[in-house]
């Protein structure tokens, strides 16, 4: 199958890299409205330069669309007028009214996905497979300052891929949702019933962090989403007194965690589900339901 890569920025690089690598694209394409950085990327990959959004719509099957997010929604509607299969880079739009807008013009037959990578991260099927019954779950997601970063919330930039994690791979249920924060800091509590599952997520950090926290009533599973590493710390129930302290005794298990790169997985996916026309696992209606849950929480924070 022929791809190709609309934008050349940080995540748009990435992708020319992986899909450049990957037997299961045949060749494939890049293009940007700067031709001089997408002729460059393309020389550095060994991959072919499009002149034109029309000779690259022509040129390949399927494209990652990587430009920035104001950009999305005109954009893809352009790839989707063209038939042909399109990955969205997270957020799936700028708003959730957007998005909506963007599911109808979708044509039949299309396979539309979005890239929220950490669906792909391999430690998320295992802690799934472990959980049982949380009583309360902690997610945090925190960064250093960067410039890459412009016009977009920490919640639409970072926390959304942990909403799409909660709701997509671990709950799905009906919740309330309480959060205060900045543009820059934010942390929200929601509830599913009567389990509580706290996000937080920063820009302003002095060291990068992506972890997660699950309790239940005979463990707690830790999990590093950059180092794929899952620890679960079981109670044996034995405690001791030591120099007038009580002690309590762990059993800890170090999960065997098959370690990827999460955007490998991601686009050999899109590939395969573009080729069999099968729906991509983060399916447009998902990422949209994802956008509005930000909106809900940057409208309690009033950014």
């Amino acid at each position: 199958m022929d791809v190709g890569v609309i934008g050349t920025g940080i995540m748009g690089r990435n992708h020319v890299r992986v899909y450049s690598e990957l037997k299961a694209a045949n060749s494939v394409w890049v293009y940007d409205l700067d031709t001089k950085v997408a002729r460059d990327v393309a020389e550095q990959n060994n991959v072919n330069y499009a002149s034109s959004m029309a000779e690259l719509l022509r040129s390949v099957d399927a494209v990652s669309l990587c430009v920035p997010t104001p950009y999305h929604c005109s954009t893809a509607k352009e790839v989707l007028a063209a038939g042909v299969h399109m990955l969205v880079e997270k957020p799936i739009c700028l708003t959730a009214a957007e998005g909506a807008g963007l599911i109808e013009s979708i044509p039949d037959g299309c396979v539309v996905g979005v890239g929220h990578i950490e669906r792909f991260n391999p430690i998320i099927p295992e802690i799934k497979r472990i959980i049982k019954d949380p009583l309360y779950v902690e997610i945090n997601r925190h960064n250093p300052a960067s410039a890459r970063v412009t016009g977009s919330s920490v919640v639409e930039d970072l926390m959304i891929h942990d909403i799409d994690i909660v709701f997509n791979a671990l709950f799905g249920s009906e919740y309330t949702v309480n959060a205060c924060g900045s543009f820059d800091v934010c942390g929200a509590l929601f509830n599913f019933g009567e389990t509580p599952v706290y996000l937080s997520a920063s820009r302003k950090a002095s060291k990068k962090i992506r972890l997660i926290r699950i309790e239940e009533e005979d463990f707690t599973i830790e999990g590093d989403f950059m180092n794929q590493e899952v620890y679960v710390y079981r109670k044996p129930e034995h405690y001791h007194q030591e120099a007038e302290r009580y002690v309590q005794e762990n059993i800890t298990e170090k999960v065997m965690v098959g370690k990827v790169e999460p955007l490998r997985t991601e686009l050999l996916t899109f590939i395969e589900c573009a080729r069999t026309g099968t729906p991509f696992p983060v399916t447009p209606e998902q990422a949209v339901e994802n956008v509005r849950i930000c909106e809900e929480i940057t409208g309690t924070m009033r950014i």
